[in-house]
Order: C-alpha cells, then sequence, then structure tokens
C-alpha cells in the first residue's frame, strides 16, 4: 500500500507488540505496545458512547498528557475525529466551539472543569480523565487488541483543529488520516527520524503543530515522544537532557523564550539534532544554533494545509525559503490576480518597492487542503480563482525565487505562533466605558508575526487613564492570554470612510510610529506607559538588530 493511501489507524496498529518506550510524561514511562492498547481501549469505549447517526467526534479539552495522544490514536482506530478545543477561549465562545464541531463526547480532566462553568454542552458526554468514573468507564476494555473499525480509509476525517479568521468565530479545519499519515512519513524521511530517536513535543496539543509537525512522525518512524505538561522555556534545556530528545517543534516566540534564560557554560551539551518550526527569526536561528548547537529548520506552511515554504541552505538572510516539491507558489495581487514583480532592495536590505512587490501567497499547483467543517463561504474563500489556494498571508519573492513573510492578510493577527480574530478583541475592549469606538489590528513584531494594537476613540469629556485600562484589561475573563494590546492609540475621533467603515489600512500603516498618543506595555509588563521618542527610537532597535528593520517606515 503506497504512502499517500495509508490511514493514520495503521500506523497506530503497527505500533502493537513493540515493547520500547514510546512515551514518557513527566515520571511515566509507557510503551509503544502500551499506548496502542490504551488507543484501543478508548476506541472501543468512544464506540459505544457515540449516539447513532451522530457525526463521530470527540472534542479534547486538556494539558498534554498521555491523555491526549492516546484519544488521537483512538478516534484514528475508530474513524472519529478529534476537535482539539483551545483552553483560552471563555464562555460563549468556548461552548460555539465544541458545539459547531459536533462532538458528541468531551474528553477533560478536574483542573479544566471550571471552564465549564455556565456552559451549555447539550447532548455532550463530559469525560473528566483523573476520575474513578473514568477508570471504571475503561477498565471492561482494558489490553484491548488495536482493531481498526470498518469503513476506516484515507478519506476519512481525523482531525478537527481550529485556526481563526478575522470574523471572531475559528474555523476547523479538517485533516484526513490519510493527510495526516502521508505528512507523518513525509517529515520523518525529510528529518531522518529513526525509531531511536525522541520528540520533545512542549507545545499544545490543541493545535496543528505538535499533532502534525511532531506527533504525526514520530508514530510513523516509531520513535519515542517526550511530552511537557506544557512549554516552559526555563524547564525546556532540562527536559531535553531528561528525556534524551534528538528532536522538538516550536511556533512564534517560543525559540526567543528559550534564548531568553540564563546562559549556561555546558549549553551544547544536549542530544538534540534539530528543531523545525515557524516564526523563530533568522537572527534567533541563528542565536539558537550558536548556543545550543542545534540547527533549527524553519518554515511555512498554512494551518491548513494548502501551501508550504521550505527553508534550503542557500535561503538569503530573511528569507523563508522556496515552495515545496510539488508547490507552484506565487505573491499575487489580490485584487486582479497578476504576478507581483519581484522585490527590490535598497541600502540596509530595505524593501523599496512594497507596494508592488507585496501581495498573496496563492499555491497555484496541488493543494492538500481539504476543507472546513460546515463553512463552506470560508472555503469559497481560500479556494478561488482557477481552483487556486490563496493563503490569506502576504508574501514578497526576491529575483532568486526566495519568499519573504510580509504579515498577515488586512485582519489578521498572528501573535506567538496563534492567529487571533480582531473582532475578537474589538468585542471586549468596547465594554470599557470610556470607549466611544475600537479598532483592533496587527503591527509586525520585531521578531517574527504581529503584535497587537488598538486605536481607541474616548467618550466626550473622557481621558486616558493607563492604570484604569489596564485594570480593566485583567478583569476581562474572556480576554485569552495573548489578546491584550501591546500598543494603544488614542485618537478624538476613528477614522471612517464615507460609509462609516474604519479606515484600518491608514491605522496599520500609522501604527504605533504615527506621532500621536500612543501608550505601550513592554513585553513582560502590564503596566501602559507613554510611547516617548527616546522609546520609539529604542524599540526601532530592536527591529534592527532582528534584521526586520525593512517593517518600519523609511525615516
Amino acid at each position: 500500500m503506497g504512502p499517500t493511501t495509508r490511514t493514520f489507524a495503521e500506523l497506530v496498529q503497527e505500533r502493537w507488540g513493540d515493547h520500547r518506550p514510546g512515551l514518557a510524561f513527566e515520571d511515566r514511562v509507557l510503551s509503544h505496545h502500551q499506548l496502542a492498547s490504551g488507543a484501543a481501549a478508548r476506541a472501543a469505549l468512544l464506540a459505544g458512547l457515540l449516539p447513532r447517526g451522530a457525526a463521530p467526534h470527540v472534542g479534547v479539552l486538556l494539558e498534554n498528557t498521555p491523555e491526549f495522544p492516546q484519544w488521537l490514536a483512538a478516534a484514528a482506530l475508530a474513524g472519529a475525529a478529534v476537535a482539539g478545543i483551545n483552553p483560552t477561549r471563555r464562555g460563549a465562545e468556548l461552548a460555539r466551539d465544541i458545539a459547531h464541531t459536533e462532538c458528541r463526547v468531551l474528553v477533560t480532566e478536574r483542573a479544566r472543569l471550571p471552564l465549564l462553568d455556565g456552559v451549555r454542552l447539550d447532548g455532550v458526554r463530559v469525560l473528566v480523565t483523573d476520575s474513578g468514573a473514568y477508570a471504571d468507564l475503561l477498565a471492561p476494555y482494558k489490553g484491548a487488541e488495536p482493531v481498526i473499525a470498518a469503513g476506516v480509509g484515507p478519506a476519512t476525517r481525523m482531525l478537527l483543529y481550529f485556526t481563526s479568521g478575522s470574523t471572531g468565530a475559528p474555523k476547523a479545519a479538517i485533516c484526513t488520516q490519510g493527510r495526516l499519515a502521508a505528512a507523518g512519513r513525509s517529515l520523518a524521511a525529510t528529518f531522518e527520524v529513526r525509531p531511536d530517536d525522541v520528540h520533545y513535543i512542549c507545545m499544545p496539543l490543541f493545535h496543528g503543530n505538535a499533532v502534525i509537525a511532531g506527533w504525526a512522525p514520530a508514530v510513523a518512524a516509531g520513535a519515542g515522544v517526550a511530552l511537557a505538561r506544557r512549554f516552559s522555556a526555563s524547564r525546556f534545556l532540562d527536559d531535553v537532557r531528561r528525556y534524551r530528545a534528538t528532536y522538538f517543534t516550536y511556533v512564534g516566540r517560543a525559540v526567543q523564550y528559550v534564548l531568553a534564560t540564563a546562559e549556561r557554560p555546558d549549553d551544547r551539551d544536549n542530544p538534540l539534532r534539530v528543531g523545525f518550526g515557524t516564526e523563530a527569526g533568522a537572527v534567533d536561528a541563528a542565536r539558537f544554533e550558536e548556543r545550543f548547537g542545534v540547527r533549527l529548520v524553519e518554515g511555512y506552511g498554512s494551518s491548513e494545509g494548502g501551501a508550504a515554504v521550505q527553508r534550503t541552505g542557500d535561503t538569503p538572510p530573511g528569507a523563508i525559503g522556496r515552495a515545496a516539491p510539488g508547490d507552484d507558489l506565487a505573491v499575487l495581487d489580490p485584487a486582479t490576480g497578476a504576478e507581483c514583480p519581484p522585490a527590490v532592495f535598497g541600502p540596509g536590505g530595505r524593501l523599496v518597492n512594497g507596494d508592488a512587490a507585496i501581495g498573496e501567497l496563492v499555491n497555484r499547483g496541488r493543494s492538500s487542503f481539504e476543507g472546513y467543517w460546515r463553512n463552506e463561504a470560508a472555503y469559497a474563500e481560500r479556494v478561488r480563482r482557477h481552483g487556486w489556494y490563496w493563503t490569506g498571508d502576504l508574501f514578497y519573492r526576491d529575483a532568486a525565487g526566495f519568499l519573504y513573510f510580509a504579515g498577515r492578510g488586512d485582519d489578521k493577527i498572528r501573535v506567538d505562533g496563534e492567529n487571533l480574530a480582531p473582532a475578537m478583541i474589538e468585542n471586549i475592549l468596547a465594554r470599557w466605558a470610556d470607549a466611544a469606538a475600537v479598532a483592533v489590528y496587527g503591527v509586525p513584531d520585531p521578531v517574527s508575526g504581529d503584535q497587537v494594537m488598538a486605536t481607541v476613540a474616548l467618550r466626550a469629556g473622557a481621558a486616558f487613564d493607563p492604570p484604569a485600562f489596564a485594570e480593566f484589561l485583567r478583569c476581562q475573563d474572556d480576554l485569552g492570554t495573548k489578546m491584550a494590546p501591546r500598543f494603544v492609540r488614542v485618537v478624538e475621533r476613528m477614522p471612517v470612510t464615507a460609509t462609516n467603515k474604519v479606515r484600518r489600512g491608514e491605522l496599520r500603516r500609522a501604527g504605533f510610529w504615527s506621532g500621536g498618543q500612543v501608550w505601550w506595555r513592554p513585553a513582560g509588563e502590564a503596566a501602559y506607559r507613554l510611547l516617548t521618542p527616546d522609546a520609539y527610537e529604542a524599540l526601532a532597535g530592536v527591529y534592527r538588530d532582528q534584521g526586520r528593520a525593512a517593517l518600519l517606515p523609511a525615516p
């Protein structure tokens, strides 16, 4: 059976009888055989819990514990799909995610039960993994052999993972068993993953990165997994040494957080071979390799699987790489569909023709995008004009064909590897009594991705009170940890069009360098302070140090 026609369930089944260490978690070690047996028991339990005729979907609201990969594997055997539920969502938004993906079973743990207080879960069976009742449910299936349910094939849905758009309602991207199996086998081949390798998974398993780039290649190659309950920069190196990890994945600012820890004389004494991820930034990738002796392979891949950019050894500084094999990637003007001209660089590497060179990255070739669950409008936005896949991300290309990331689409913000919806943040900030109007958008982060910025028009007679605003943010239970604005611009009137639509492009171009009254919150601080000219110059210096000065306005 060829690699494109395999199911992930078969990869799980192959681990039966393999008594080598398969998963290390804190002080526990489970063999591959134990994991396969645990998956089989959960698959059998799930088959009895799903109502007849219901979509075979199970929501998983867990930290990274051994239960999570066992439920992923169980879903593969049972022909079900796992919807990873983001624990930073709250209240109605959390309920919406569970209801939208039509989960009939929700697997969670005691520590996360408070998130469900007041949340309507009509028709949803809740399983609490660290309870006696859960153990009793699994007991009859202990020692079960992994059997693949009838009808399971490469086209069977296995993952529904959320990716935020600009509307405030995250979309659930579909990933089938065939696609996940192919991705796992491809990455295992690319990074020459061996059965004696250990994949350190510290990114959250509700996110596609940890599952597709971390767990799937380990299963495909029969490699071990070392699972961290959550990412911790201070524990990163100790965990790597403790578990003898050879491979890890990352997104967003994780690499920078590790680099911010105190240096040790023996930092390079570690077993890691490679790290694979996105948005580390060229400068920090080089610093990571110099400090730890570990090569980072930066890539770009849309969460939905529609396009991928791969870094090669000749990729110039600041570039992401070239199109992955089989992809026909182009930078197109989203309004006309015409290809944008190559980038022209001035002194210091500044992009001098950004207005013409920056466009949307489009895959004109084959695409592994499999659609969104119950969202045809979002699908049509992605696949349009000749059936091409439009990523919604902004890029430019140099004369040699190397691609450079320029930002997310107009209404997208990506912070620490996670897409945030401005409309959702605006709805929260609109509760602030002194706000007459609010607009939220992204400004470039000095390392990678974006930072959140808000423009606020105050009510008549009100004055901006930084401590009061910070306290307001702290009291909003549904404001996720990455949503609080880093910059706040205060204006008398919100700039609008003739039809009273906010001029977001104008606000985005003004950014935090507008020269108006801008307050900012330095990284790691909760208090806002005025962005003075001296503070701006210091901040601009960080962009220059990170090789991203081209994103700042020309002097």
